[in-house]
């Protein structure tokens, strides 16, 4: 179930003061007895080949947190915000824009030479009260909508964003799949399909080129990775919907992959990588945009095993990925501390344990998934 990524530790409406704003972009690299810090950083081995790695952040915790907040600086060549890009951030009331935790991040980021993507101008989560009943008046007052909060937010990021995720989870999840979705189409059944009609996405894509016309425009989603029937199923239907948008010469520049990896289902590298380098074959660029693992029901009987069984799935996957044209490569967090897969009732594990699925413990000390992305990004 999709129901991550909304702000579970981060406060909305938080704006952070000029302390907070100095202390979060005076974090450091972290010295040699710094957990995690033998040898180059992850953002550097990938700059090396010409590839990009980076995570998701989360602004408060930068600041409350520095060990953390020097990790993100020396492994991260790029960060997307967990929730300070999302409408319930951004516009908690109609007319009201709220920048304030969005340039947050981009300080940070700008401080420690790393790029921001942005997360998500159209989604059917995190949307503040007001937006669901505002689009239930109609297709025009939504078209409004949306015009208003694409314009509003490009024009505030043109100088510090150049890729966003225009468009987060649209695709409509098959029989089978974790929270199917009851439709035979393609798209999936959101407030934003029944205000607009099956026109949204391409209406959004053209809104945001129309307003930057040089910003990278990313079609992003989750559940096309495993050797399932399921995930076969919505291959094929984002490849539908993006071959759609293509024909009708809608803009649209990169897919990104969400890999939200279950350990529980199967991965097979050919059909993976033959579904890539069909999207890279229609000029797409190809992103790895929130990597993290599950773990399955039964555990590995100590950690080192458990960490060396959550690297070597998410390795076979990532080399995949870089079969088929990936270039970028973002986690979901960089450690086990406070990630959506604890704090998420409908993913965290029943039995009390605690995924191990992201490069770094809660302790900020490096797991075996780190050093097998260091060993892929080195190639």
């Amino acid at each position: 179930m999709r129901l991550h990524r909304r702000p579970l530790l981060a406060l909305p409406g938080l704006i952070l003061g000029g302390a907070a704003l100095s202390a979060c972009a005076s974090a450091q690299t972290p010295g040699p007895s710094t957990p995690g810090a033998n040898g180059p950083g992850l953002r550097e081995i990938a700059r090396a080949r010409g590839l990009s790695f980076g995570t998701s952040v989360r602004g408060q915790m930068l600041e409350d947190d520095p060990a953390l907040a020097a990790l993100v600086a020396r492994e991260a060549d790029v960060i997307v915000p967990e929730w300070e890009g999302k409408w319930d951030s951004l516009q908690p009331e109609r007319g009201r824009f709220e920048f304030g935790s969005l340039r947050q991040v981009i300080r940070f980021a700008q401080a420690h030479n790393q790029r921001v993507r942005g997360h998500a101008l159209l989604w059917h989560v995190a949307m503040p009260a007001w937006l669901e009943p505002a689009l239930r008046a109609g297709a025009p007052q939504a078209n409004t909508i949306l015009e208003e909060h694409i314009t509003a937010v490009l024009r505030e990021t043109r100088d510090s964003i150049r890729d966003w995720d225009v468009l987060n989870e649209i695709i409509s999840n098959p029989p089978g799949s974790d929270n199917p979705d009851p439709t035979d189409g393609d798209l999936r059944p959101t407030p934003w399909l029944a205000a607009l009609g099956p026109g949204y996405p391409e209406r959004a894509l053209r809104i945001a080129r129309q307003v930057d016309p040089t910003l990278r425009l990313t079609m992003n989603d989750y559940g096309i990775e495993a050797d399932t029937p399921w995930a076969a199923a919505k291959r094929a239907r984002l490849l539908r919907v993006v071959r759609g948008l293509l024909d009708r010469r809608s803009p649209l520049d990169a897919i990104g992959i969400q890999a939200h990896l279950q350990m529980r289902e199967p991965f097979r590298a050919e059909p993976f990588i033959a579904f890539l380098r069909e999207l890279h074959g229609m000029g797409l660029a190809i992103l790895i945009t929130e990597l993290d693992v599950r773990e399955p029901d039964v555990l590995a009987p100590s950690l080192a095993e458990r960490d060396a069984a959550v690297a070597e799935y998410a390795g076979t996957f990532l080399s995949a990925a870089m079969a088929g044209g990936a270039r970028s490569f973002l986690t979901w967090g960089l450690t086990d501390r406070d990630s959506w897969l604890v704090q998420e009732p409908a993913v965290a594990r029943s039995d009390g344990q605690t995924h191990r699925g992201h490069p770094f413990d809660a302790e900020l000390r490096p797991k075996a998934l780190r050093a097998r992305i260091a060993q892929l990004l080195a190639g």
